[in-house]
């Protein structure tokens, strides 16, 4: 299957796994890698020297192309840099911040850039900052989201009408048929999130892979937009911020209520309750727990069946 992404990225597969904080280690990526797709390792949840380690671990257990994503919030960025260029990192994913600011110190480094983006506004500032491709993510996406609730199903037509680069759909795919249909609107390829949550290689701990596996329709929801939009499972620390809203919080209550090592607190260390639990919408068609490698080859299955049934229309 080779298109402008599989070559870009020297892959088999169109198949990026998200760089998720908290589950996106280095046996996600390796797995996701050796199984045909993009590994992305998550380095937003990582001090400089875990990174280290993470990415050697991963030259370990695959010969494959992997990447690491950072986003650009994390405090100690220029480590994170300077370490994926000390030990050769070939594709970086750049997300929560400016393109411009490192793009250029990493293509000159000769590695491929690839931004986050969740407007065609945003998709145009990444293109002209000269990133190699852009992920496009809708509303549905969990985990940190766009502010204009823009769905998958719009955006990305919308960016691919504006840009000549690659475009990597993300949000609220999960499936072989909503890969096809993502690309049949105009990606090239698609970035998958809460479904390698729910997989054995993830970091995330075993009680939140069960809550994404129990999870149904309505079960998350986009809040916190006066800080950092970010999609969550309603859980009480979910409720606590809810009540807040109604009692006239201000943003400085919402930081105090919020706090630090929330995330950590609930998708590694297991807290369900008091923890921020980050999945997008697609959670609700999750049903199970399975090696990464089951869900590449699963989800390629089902995309070619599925074009196979848009040809008899």
């Amino acid at each position: 299957m080779q298109n402008r992404i599989t070559t870009l990225f020297n892959i088999s597969y169109p198949i990026i796994q998200a760089g998720m904080v908290w589950a996106s280690g280095w046996r996600l990526a390796s797995a996701v890698s050796n199984a045909g797709g993009l590994g992305v390792i998550g380095a937003g949840s990582m001090y400089p020297e875990v990174l280290r380690e993470h990415i050697l671990k991963c030259k370990q257990a695959t010969d494959k192309p992997f990447a690491v994503n950072v986003p650009m919030l994390y405090p100690d960025i220029d480590k994170h840099m300077d370490i994926i260029v000390e030990l050769g990192v070939k594709i970086v994913f750049t997300s929560a911040g400016n393109p411009k600011t490192w793009t250029k110190f990493l293509k000159d480094k000769g590695i491929t850039v690839v931004h986050v983006v969740s407007s065609v506004k945003f998709a145009l500032k990444a293109e002209e900052a000269g990133v190699d491709a852009i992920v496009a993510e809708g509303f549905e996406a969990g985990g940190h989201n766009g502010r204009d609730e823009t769905t998958t199903l719009t955006l990305i037509p919308a960016v691919k009408e504006k840009i000549n680069i690659p475009i990597i759909a993300a949000g609220g795919i999960a499936t072989g048929k909503s890969m096809l249909a993502a690309m049949v609107l105009g990606a090239d390829g698609v970035q998958v999130g809460s479904r390698f949550v729910a997989s054995d290689e993830a970091s995330s701990h075993p009680d939140f892979k069960q809550k994404v596996v129990e999870a149904g329709e309505g079960a998350t929801k986009l809040t916190l937009k006066e800080l950092a939009p970010v999609r969550m499972l309603k859980n009480k620390f979910f409720h606590d911020i809810q009540d807040a809203y109604a009692k006239g919080a201000t943003v400085e209550d919402l930081k105090t209520l919020l706090g630090r090592a929330r995330a950590k607190r609930g998708m590694f260390e297991g807290d369900m309750e008091e923890g921020e639990l980050e999945i997008g919408q697609v959670a609700a068609i999750i049903h199970d727990i399975r090696p990464a490698a089951t869900i590449v080859q699963d989800m390629i299955t089902e995309f070619r069946e599925a074009q196979k049934e848009v040809a008899k229309f």
